[in-house]
């Protein structure tokens, strides 16, 4: 397949709070093109504004302010000792971020581009409901749908969780339970031939381990986030304050989780009837620290856990898995 063809494919899309990611498939190959979703802003001048342009840095003017986002808001963070903020919150736009639109738009029109021709299928990732919550979920949908218009494409969701069954379960026939654990929600999913029969999300997940973490130890929550992605080990106490707050609220978030799941699966009220015991996989930036799926595993044989287990497993690409499912739908 050449490059033109290659674009005139489906496209799958993960909307996260963290990263967006786009999944592009060329010769039966999966290729992943990333950006932070983050920004800061820095006061306008038209000597700035140059230097930005002419370093091709990723940015926009917005009145007397110069938007910087996507990967390169992280990097100027550094260089300011700046905190950067996000478009999103617990999964959704962010309500109290006045430029959380129009972030969200720039970063998924440098992923995507135009649309290669009126309509073409995009699948994106959204949030599962989070129990007894409201959220703007159904605000967050419409805009990104309508962003995706405005390129060209044909927007069409899919919940976070069967994307994770869609790119991960399919020599299980769809059917087993997907689990992404991002920084703003868990989502979960259990499907059975690929279809959705539990779908939830917690937001105990990245964040909220962060933000507490942070908390207890008056660092900053970006500096916690940083060390927990870098060095973090979950194997128990250690000297270190950072690593033992981040041990703590893992340990929270694990139980939080596996709770929500039994609970769930427990108080189904027509759960089909599943004869052969069904896998688990678990995705996401939040499960990538050395130890996360022994502890897991650990706190759900605690659990009485309601369901057979096949097997319990980290994705092999726990980033970019989101992505890949939502393409992998788009191409059904």
């Amino acid at each position: 397949m050449n490059k033109a063809e290659e674009y005139t494919q489906p496209i799958g899309l993960d909307v996260g709070t963290s990263r967006i990611v786009v999944a592009r498939s060329a010769e039966g190959n999966y290729t992943y093109d990333t950006q932070l979703n983050a920004f800061l802003t820095l006061p306008y001048t038209k000597l700035a504004a140059t230097l930005l342009q002419r370093e091709n840095v990723f940015h926009e003017v917005k009145g007397s302010q110069i938007v910087v986002a996507g990967n390169d808001a992280q990097r100027f963070a550094e260089v300011f000792h700046a905190e950067t903020r996000r478009p999103m919150l617990h999964g959704v736009l962010n309500p109290d971020e006045p430029h959380s639109l129009a972030v969200l738009q720039a970063i998924i029109g440098k992923l995507l581009g135009k649309a290669a021709f009126a309509g073409q299928k995009v699948y994106f990732s959204v949030p599962a409901p989070v129990p007894n919550e409201k959220g703007g979920t159904a605000f967050h949908e419409a805009s990104i749908r309508q962003i995706l218009k405005e390129l060209g494409y044909d927007g069409t969701p899919i919940e976070e969780g069967l994307a994770v069954v869609f790119g991960e379960l399919g020599e299980s026939n769809y059917t087993g339970i997907g689990i992404s654990c991002g920084s703003g929600l868990c989502n979960v999913c259990l499907a059975v031939l690929s279809v959705p029969v539990i779908s939830f999300s917690v937001p105990k997940a990245g964040d909220f381990i962060d933000s507490q973490a942070a908390l207890v130890t008056g660092e900053v929550a970006t500096r916690t986030r940083v060390q927990k992605e870098q060095a973090f080990h979950l194997n128990g106490m250690t000297g270190d304050r950072v690593q033992n707050a981040l041990t703590v609220y893992y340990g929270e978030m694990i139980e939080n989780l596996v709770e929500t799941l039994r609970s769930h699966i427990s108080s189904a009220q027509r759960l089909p009837r599943l004869d052969q015991s069904i896998p688990l996989v678990l995705s996401g930036g939040t499960v990538m620290p050395k130890g996360f799926l022994e502890h897991f595993g650990q706190t759900l044989r605690a659990a009485d856990f309601p369901v057979k287990l096949s097997e319990v497993r980290l994705s092999t690409d726990a980033l970019n898995s989101t992505a890949r499912g939502a393409l992998m739908a788009a191409l059904c």
